[in-house]
């Protein structure tokens, strides 16, 4: 007997990490996905896509749209990975010095924590008429282009730095810097002052202000920034930005939350 045609292999990944490949597939532009898009977009085959989803959505991981075509992340995945946010005491004693600061700059305030070689960033304010910005909440940008990114990477592990350093960096702007000797002097920069200013690197119309938010061990843990209109007064929010990293800092180590 001539056996049928055989079904396609599976992947060599165990469950739990295409589990993790499916959820991967979600970002902050693309909250919602077809079966088909999540088989594309994690490399998995569309049945064992299909078989995954059906799984994930029965223990509420995933949910399907009110039309039934599409998938999102479900509510029980976000109460799981809000319970356990590392980030979150960090959120929750910056939140209150981002919100003065906000009452200031009238525009976008972030904060930001180093991830890999992004800036993930934690935590947005803005406003309805702010100048344009491209970041977003657990939205990530590379480590060159933006000030809070810079910021971190100046502070970073050398390993970090030189990995990035190695490229490839790329341009958002003409601005951008993409020379590893530039950037490397810009770090030293940043290190030396305190602060950088990223007039133009992402967006021509928008300026980034950020500075190093640190513990009680003086170590840089997270970077607080601000997208500001490209003009001449995007620097004068230096001392503001200042004495908000310092009171989130003195927040994190008083000894309620030691």
């Amino acid at each position: 007997m001539t056996p049928g045609p055989s079904a396609a292999p599976e992947p060599p990944d165990g469950v739990l990490a295409r589990a993790v490949r499916i959820l991967s597939a979600f970002d902050t532009r693309s909250t919602a996905l077809t079966v088909s898009e999540l088989s594309r977009r994690s490399g998995l085959p569309l049945s064992t896509t299909s078989r995954m989803v059906a799984e994930l959505v029965r223990h509420d991981l995933l949910a399907r749209t009110d039309d039934g075509r599409r998938i999102r992340v479900g509510v029980r995945l976000w109460e799981l990975g809000s319970r356990a946010a590392p980030t979150r005491g960090l959120r929750e004693a910056a939140l209150p010095f981002m919100e003065d600061l906000h009452t200031v700059v009238r525009h976008h305030v972030q904060l930001g924590v180093l991830e890999g070689h992004d800036v993930l960033f934690v935590e947005r304010l803005s406003a309805r008429n702010a100048v344009i910005n491209v970041t977003e909440v657990a939205g990530r940008l590379p480590l060159h282009a933006s000030s809070s990114g810079l910021v971190l990477l100046a502070h970073a592990d050398t390993e970090v730095q030189a990995m990035v350093l190695a490229g490839p960096l790329r341009p958002y702007t003409a601005d951008t810097i993409t020379s590893p000797d530039r950037l490397r002097v810009h770090l030293a920069e940043i290190r030396r002052t305190g602060f950088v200013h990223t007039p133009g690197h992402i967006r021509p119309a928008a300026a980034g202000v950020a500075v190093p938010v640190r513990d009680d061990r003086d170590r840089v843990i997270a970077a607080l920034g601000v997208v500001v209109p490209n003009d001449d007064t995007a620097v004068r929010v230096v001392p503001a930005l200042r004495a908000a990293a310092q009171g989130i800092q003195r927040t994190m180590t008083t000894p309620d939350r030691a």
